[in-house]
């Protein structure tokens, strides 16, 4: 059985041969899995790419030619998505800034461009007002008072969140919107990454419920990312139909109320990209300590957060014929000067074992399902270079962007001067 079901063109082989040429580690993504990704979402009117789960310029490209607009956090997301060539404007809509604060680069930036705001917070409507932005179009995000997600840290609503604007609030918002001229195009609505279903009818629902009552006149309503990937062999994917249906009605309880059609756009990042991705890394040193023994590999958090910083879990598997070796419970590590630095744990620090074939120093691993929030959250901690990302697609294998070096480190500390 292949150790990558979902894609026709990686493959074993391929792997080690990128691995003696690159040099591990390196990140690789399946173009083909992103398409499609994309294409189980058609229904909705408008697909908008939730950029920060994976924003190489070249995945932006890919994502474009499937006819996706694009959702951007930062400065530097609206940059990446220009140079990706998507348009900006209120006509193409191609563009959305989305935050809960909006410095003064950001502004002038979005209000240059025309690019319409996905306000979190009443404040930066106060502050698109006092640049007398007038008809700038704005979305509101609504916090609906309850969130979800994978990990408390990616549950985005709530009183435990800070995203968004609490529901409670929402006339003050649009009296801001209204004093300032500005133009309320839509609500969105994103409660957390990774949802469980159970809670899909309640977010539209909810959705529905504020719309009508604010009775403000809009164009299109925002479903928020946060759509599942199944991360284990046990675990179902979401039903994405179904998905749908449950915003469609919503959609059309909002269209009833205001006598026309709604736009009914969704935000998915993970679900585009997670499954696309692989990290190969080489096996470095085998030890035992205690009653556990340690396979160390030369990728860290600085590479893969996830499993850190969430305790997320990532398939692994070890390249190669291993079909004679035994298995063993073994706790991979990585290769940073810090105790956190361990691939097989879960949420709150603790380390579990993990059981996989037997390994040598030498050897391959792969993990599995890290196209999301892979390497779009590297660092350079302990001062280790980001590391290359390959594309495969159709039969092609780009590189689509280069290994950093350290040099390329130092050099943004050669600048000593006095200010």
């Amino acid at each position: 059985m292949s150790k990558f079901p979902r894609s026709k063109v990686i493959t074993e082989s391929k792997l080690i041969e990128l691995s003696e040429k690159l040099n591990s580690p390196f990140w690789a993504y399946d173009g083909n899995i992103i398409k499609d990704q994309i294409n189980k979402l058609r229904n909705f009117d408008v697909i908008r790419y939730a950029q920060k789960a994976c924003s190489n310029i070249n995945i932006l490209k890919l994502v474009k030619e499937c006819g996706t607009k694009i959702d951007s956090v930062s400065f530097g997301e609206i940059e990446r998505a220009l140079q990706s060539g998507f348009v900006p404007g209120t006509r193409e809509n191609e563009i959305v800034y989305t935050a809960d604060i909006i410095d003064n680069e950001t502004c002038e930036r979005v209000l240059e461009m025309n690019i319409p705001v996905n306000a979190g917070s009443i404040d930066m409507l106060r502050e698109l007002g006092r640049r007398n932005a007038i008809n700038h179009p704005i979305w509101i995000r609504i916090n609906p008072g309850f969130g979800d997600g994978h990990s408390k840290k990616t549950n985005t609503g709530g009183e435990n969140s800070k995203h968004g604007i609490w529901f409670e609030d929402l006339p003050e918002a649009i009296n801001v919107i209204k004093e300032n001229n500005l133009k309320l195009i839509g609500f969105h609505m994103h409660i957390g990454s990774g949802l469980f279903s159970k809670n899909f009818d309640r977010v539209s629902d909810a959705m529905a419920d504020h719309v009508i009552a604010c009775n403000q006149d809009i164009e299109a309503i925002s479903t928020g990312g946060g759509i599942p990937i199944a991360y284990k062999e046990n675990e179902i994917g979401v039903d994405v139909d179904n998905y749908f249906s449950l915003w469609d009605a919503a959609r059309k309880k909002i269209e009833k109320h205001f006598g026309h059609s709604i736009t009914l756009e969704v935000e998915p990042g993970r679900f585009l990209v997670a499954e696309s991705g692989i990290l190969v890394c080489k096996v470095h040193a085998v030890k035992t300590m205690g009653s556990k023994k340690y396979v160390l590999v030369n990728a860290g958090f600085n590479d893969l957060m996830r499993p850190t910083m969430y305790g997320s879990y990532h398939h692994i598997t070890v390249l190669g014929d291993t079909t004679n070796r035994e298995v063993e419970e073994v706790v991979i590590a990585g290769h940073l000067c810090e105790s956190g630095d361990v691939f097989t744990q879960v949420e709150g620090g603790i380390v579990i074992t993990r059981l996989l074939p037997k390994m040598y120093v030498g050897d391959y691993l792969v993990f599995h399902d890290v196209g999301a929030y892979g390497a779009s959250m590297s660092s350079n901690y302990n001062s280790r270079p980001l590391l290359p990302e390959v594309l495969f697609i159709d039969d092609e294998i780009k590189l689509i962007r280069r290994r950093q070096t350290v040099n390329d480190l130092i050099q943004l500390e050669m600048c000593v001067d006095n200010i």
